[in-house]
């Protein structure tokens, strides 16, 4: 490749990017004018798309995962969708519809001495961008999080996801679609060089907030590179506190949930902790399912 052919390259992609973004700018001033009702119904439409589309993004997946021959166990278990997972996509976007309206409480009035009225009141971050490896479902969440706080999102997806989070993205646009929404407000990175992660670090004029979901070394590229303010996690460390006053039964379930729903991913809990004082009560049935459901336990 000559100098000249890469630098036609390099311009072409932040040009691609800066109309991403500069269309993102569009969505996010439409979002911004919307009532909670409709981001909700926008959300609830496309988790009913997403189940109609259940086959599409099936076969999406199996494109992915055959790309995706050499990735190690845990990575093609995060990139791997069947019909029961997507069904737990599409519960999970009608839970995040069903919330309440981040937008619509007030965080504080008060008045001031020659009568002025204060009040503050919570207002969207504008356009997120998110940074994502290889969890399809990380589309969808963080779109509808997105789009159920009035922001717009760009969404950049792992190559080793890529047609797996086109196909759901395209489920959420028939969602903006039928709720007369833009679908300015979710877009997805449309090149899988990962050039395109830097030139996405860069776009201060058109990124409020990067947001990125992977491994360390994402993460630690990100924070080395991005000029736009980035809220990041690292390494999981998640843990599970039982408290003396915890319901048996419910600390039983939640601690199974909480580790073998999917031990892969960097949400699972990885340390149980209990009140002393409850120890001998709550740990030995937790323990026992957890051992009954194939986990490794080691106490200290």
């Amino acid at each position: 490749m000559t100098l000249a052919h890469s630098t036609a390259e390099q311009t072409g992609l932040e040009e691609t990017m800066a109309a991403i973004g500069r269309a993102a700018r569009i969505g996010a001033a439409a979002l911004a004018q919307t009532d909670g009702d409709t981001r909700a119904a926008a959300i609830r439409a496309g988790a009913d798309a997403l189940r109609r589309r259940t086959d599409a993004v099936l076969t999406a997946n199996r494109i992915d995962l055959e790309n995706g021959a050499g990735l190690d166990a845990a990575l093609r278990d995060r990139l791997a969708l069947d019909a029961a997972r997507i069904a737990a996509v599409a519960d999970g976007l009608e839970t995040i519809a069903d919330q309440p309206d981040p937008l619509a409480r007030g965080l504080g009035e008060w008045e001031r001495p020659n009568g002025l009225r204060i009040a503050r009141v919570p207002v969207p971050i504008g356009v997120i961008g998110i940074i994502y490896e290889s969890r399809p479902n990380v589309t969808a969440d963080a779109g509808a999080l997105c789009l159920k706080s009035g922001n717009a999102a760009i969404l950049r997806p792992g190559s080793e996801s890529r047609e797996s989070a086109a196909a759901i993205l395209a489920a959420l646009h028939e969602g903006l679609d039928e709720a007369g929404l833009p679908r300015e407000a979710l877009q997805m990175v449309p090149v899988a060089d990962r050039a395109a992660v830097g030139v996405m670090l860069g776009m201060t004029e058109w990124i409020d907030l990067i947001v990125p979901r992977g491994g360390r070394g994402l993460i630690e590229r990100i924070l080395a590179e991005s000029r736009i303010p980035v809220i990041r996690h690292l390494d999981g460390l998640n843990h599970t506190y039982l408290h003396a006053a915890a319901d048996p039964e419910k600390a039983r379930r939640l601690v199974v949930n909480a580790k073998m729903r999917r031990p892969g991913i960097c949400g699972a809990t990885e340390t149980v902790l209990v009140d002393r004082a409850a120890a001998a009560g709550l740990l030995p049935a937790a323990l026992g399912d957890l051992v009954a459901a194939g986990c490794a336990v080691r106490g200290d």
